[in-house]
């Protein structure tokens, strides 16, 4: 199956670039470019595309409101948003994620990690740079709430309807281990593990594992860690 991909971002010149790389592969193939986040969207819907490479700094509707956009519209629940920002360590990284992208990308990423980043999106099974995503939110979130006592009580409800063993899987997704790790760490099989992802997002209403490490966080069952 060809991997639709849409090119999102505000310099032609990131665009031409990109679509030369993704073109190049056997696998995927660029089915629309757009300057604007409006654009964007409008483009999602029309191309049918699978995974969106969304920069957030963009005039008019940036990547973050589009984002917001395309997780909003039920008819595009299968897309997977990957942004792509010049600066990883960024705040609105962290609203993206909220927002239901899957995750993130540094514009200065090799080109081989892109193409995996689109392939690993795709497939709906694991975070971008999980490490480096779950980092990036402990970050933000210990600066948000220095004490941790700001935590949403709607989130922390949500979690009473996760089994012990969701939850310990929960604990594992965001610590950004992958299911071989997680089904090591829990001795049972990465199936198992598959399984108790999948159950954890139906219930708590994430549409991917990104935003399972959100939530997490949000509730407070993982504390972030001030370094």
């Amino acid at each position: 199956m060809t991997i639709r991909v849409l090119l999102a971002d505000d310099q032609a010149l990131l665009r031409s670039a990109f679509r030369v790389l993704v073109d190049s592969e056997p696998d995927m193939e660029v089915v629309g470019e757009a300057s604007d986040g409006l654009e964007a969207v409008r483009l999602t819907k029309e191309q049918r595309a699978d995974v969106v490479l969304m920069d957030i700094r963009m005039p008019g509707t940036d990547g973050l409101a589009a984002t917001r956009m395309i997780s909003a519209d039920p008819d595009l629940a299968d897309v997977r948003v990957v942004i792509l920002t010049t600066f990883e360590v960024d705040d609105y990284v962290v609203q993206s994620l909220r927002a239901g992208a899957s995750g993130f990308l540094g514009k200065g990423a090799e080109p081989e990690e892109l193409l995996n980043a689109i392939r690993i999106a795709a497939g709906g099974q694991a975070l971008l740079s999980p490490a480096a995503t779950t980092g990036l939110i402990s970050r933000f979130l210990a600066q948000e709430d220095p004490a941790g006592d700001d935590r949403d009580p709607a989130r922390g409800e949500r979690l009473d309807s996760l089994t012990v063993r969701e939850r310990e899987v929960l604990v594992q997704v965001a610590g950004g281990h992958s299911n071989d790790e997680i089904a090591e760490r829990l001795e049972v099989s990465p199936l198992t593990v598959k399984t108790h992802v999948n159950r954890a997002m139906a219930k708590l209403g994430a549409r991917d594992r990104a935003q399972l490490v959100v939530i997490a966080y949000e509730s407070g069952l993982v504390r972030p860690r001030v370094e």
